[in-house]
């Protein structure tokens, strides 16, 4: 399982508890359901389901590509050309908080 480090306004975390504590939900498994919702078409549900609409409405939501479409082999060759060429993000973060 992976980790993710977000900066979100000051009033979402007041939000996001009290709404996990009405769901009865770790903040961590309320924000995996949120994100979820937003990303996995699969996801059913009628919380799943509003929070997709919000975020369709918001121009965020997600759009599910098939498995089964293959890049095309030259974007592909030209994406690992520029892999590993930019700054370490862990070196941008650090600035940002000197």
């Amino acid at each position: 399982m992976r980790q993710l480090t977000l900066r979100i306004p000051d009033s979402s975390p007041t939000a996001c508890a009290t709404r996990r504590r009405q769901r009865g939900d770790s903040v961590n498994a309320y924000a995996t359901t949120v994100l979820s919702a937003a990303v996995d078409p699969e996801l059913a549900g009628d919380e799943a389901a509003r929070v997709r609409e919000r975020l369709a409405r918001a121009g965020l939501l997600a759009v599910f590509s098939p498995a089964s479409q293959v890049p095309d082999p030259d974007a592909v060759r030209g994406a690992r050309a520029r892999a590993g060429r930019g700054r370490l993000v862990s070196d941008l973060v650090s600035e940002d908080r000197r």
